[in-house]
């Protein structure tokens, strides 16, 4: 949930922001969460993009990698391209070109240009959410951006949980494209809004100018590393388990590639006085541990966003659309407790807050644990609105955690960083969890099919019992045995995956517990003053 930064001494009269605050975090808020929507909300409408395009599911998933993938690359690339465009006019190219992409993708007429479409959405998306949050900083004084980050921070934690339902009720009710058609008439109406609201302030048009004297400062040859590296990191996180991973050459090109530019991007960046990352940033105690942090929380809400909908599909016979509204308790719970936080995080160290909300996730996975056939609908709800109180308790402190002691003029790198953090860790929590889940599940059926061998006294007991009730169902005998076999088989196959989800959210468990010591290890901040203007 991270963005550029604007001085923080500033107020909205010297900005030149005589439009009211709260309609500006209103608009910019409303954008993001647009686009922090479309990282989900394909998800459940693949099965139905796989046939209307004619290819399989697992083609299909490339429309949810191209557009992660696009995120990540123009993330670190956002601040610079700010400074020189002008924070409102990069907005608003970026939302046009979103609206724009999105139409496109509807209109896809084959897989290779709804991909397209998908990178142009991705780009657009990427540079526009760390921008949103300077805008806010501009609009509200020093003492109030506290409750503009609020909204915002409702439009990026919210809109990953929302999208699953949304997606799910448009493609059962209407057709996959509206997945996308969704996003022209919201992307239209806050450009023109925007446009005529927003006004850069001052200070921001100085350093407009600046950019542009002084020309250059565009660290090329680290763009490009840093690109490569988080794309094919992307590529190999979401691709790796459907192509079988290091038995793919494929796989294994792509992560040569990535540990490469890994290793070249290291020095380049550390050695250069503009980086496009600053690397040694993630070194520091406080910054590092913050970053971390934010990797974890990631990986924890995009992990869980996907694998819970597709839980009840899979297991509990769910629509796509019930297989979202089991998100949608929770997020009405997170949309409450951003304000909340927001109050009490001029009161409560930052520190403390963390710790609380990664105990309090914690316990919201290992009610996971306890996954079995008979749970209804209430049973998830209830796990999710426990992980809805706990996220606000992590991503707003963190604001004032991670940007205690920086320098001014390491605000942006800062932003670009976490927001980095926030995407790649909700890509490793997706491939770390669906992993665990695919190989726990073969071992689980392995385990359980050495009990039901004919020789076993159990399963011949269990067969004649099946038998009975399905011939007594008006199966013949044969029929009957037949279906009882492939009951056994199916109640194997059943417990098996159940027993994968709650080895999966036992490893999601310990990765929020991960998140206790790390902020234990944050220094103190001084409370009550300006929230710092970045995230």
């Amino acid at each position: 949930m991270s963005a550029a930064v604007t001085r923080t001494g500033a107020s909205p009269a010297a900005n030149g922001a005589s439009t009211n605050p709260w309609l500006i975090a209103v608009l910019v808020a409303l954008a993001s969460f647009m686009e922090v929507l479309d990282t989900t909300i394909a998800n459940v409408a693949l099965p139905y993009i796989a046939g209307g395009m004619g290819v399989s599911e697992d083609e299909a998933s490339w429309v949810v990698t191209t557009y992660l993938v696009a995120n990540a690359i123009i993330l670190t690339a956002s601040s610079f391209l700010a400074r020189l465009l002008g924070r409102k006019t990069f907005f608003l190219l970026c939302l046009a070109l979103f609206s724009v992409s999105s139409v496109l993708c509807a209109m896809a007429w084959s897989l290779d240009s709804l991909l397209l479409f998908r990178v142009l959405q991705g780009f657009a998306g990427g540079g526009m959410v760390p921008v949103a949050q300077s805008i806010l900083a501009d609009a509200f004084p020093p003492q109030k951006r506290g409750q503009g980050f609020a909204l915002f921070g409702v439009a990026v934690v919210v809109a990953p949980v929302v999208g699953p339902t949304l997606g799910g009720w448009l493609s059962d009710n209407l057709s996959w494209h509206w997945c996308f058609l969704i996003n022209a008439p919201v992307g239209l109406f806050t450009i023109a809004v925007i446009g005529l609201v927003l006004r850069e302030s001052d200070a921001a048009v100085a350093e407009r100018r600046r950019a542009r004297q002084q020309g250059g400062g565009f660290d090329l040859i680290g763009f490009a590393l840093v690109a490569t590296f988080l794309g094919t990191l992307e590529v190999a996180l979401d691709r790796g388990l459907e192509d079988d991973w290091f038995a793919s050459s494929f796989i294994v090109t792509v992560t040569a590639v990535c540990a490469l530019a890994f290793v070249l991007m290291i020095p380049w960046e550390i050695s250069r006085r503009d980086p496009m990352i600053d690397l040694r940033m993630v070194a520091t105690r406080q910054f590092g541990a913050c970053f971390l942090v934010m990797l974890a929380t990631g990986a924890i809400l995009l992990g869980t966003t996907q694998s819970l909908p597709q839980l009840v599909q899979a297991n509990f016979g769910y629509t796509a659309t019930w297989a979202g509204l089991v998100l949608s308790p929770g997020g009405l719970v997170t949309m409450a407790m951003m304000f909340v936080v927001g109050r009490i995080a001029t009161k409560v160290q930052p520190k403390y807050l963390i710790v609380a909300g990664g105990v309090i996730i914690a316990l919201s996975m290992y009610d996971l644990t306890t996954v079995y056939a008979d749970l209804d609908f209430w049973f998830f709800a209830r796990s999710r609105m426990l992980l809805g109180v706990g996220l606000p308790l992590i991503f707003l402190p963190i604001i004032a955690a991670s940007y205690d002691g920086l320098p001014s003029n390491k605000t942006d790198q800062a932003s670009a960083l976490l927001n980095v953090a926030r995407n790649t860790g909700g890509s490793i929590g997706i491939s770390v969890f669906a992993n665990v889940l695919a190989h726990r599940e073969q071992f689980h059926q392995s385990r359980l099919i050495e009990h039901a061998i004919p020789s076993s006294v159990q399963y011949q007991e269990t067969l004649q019992r099946v038998t009975h009730y399905f011939a007594e169902q008006g199966s013949s005998l044969i029929q009957a045995h037949q279906q009882a076999i492939a009951w056994i088989g199916q109640q194997v196959q059943t417990q098996a995956s159940f027993l994968a989800y709650m080895d999966a959210f036992w490893v999601l468990m310990l990765i929020s517990l991960a998140a206790v010591p790390l902020a234990l290890a944050l220094r103190k901040v001084k409370l009550g003053g300006a929230v710092p203007a970045g995230h």
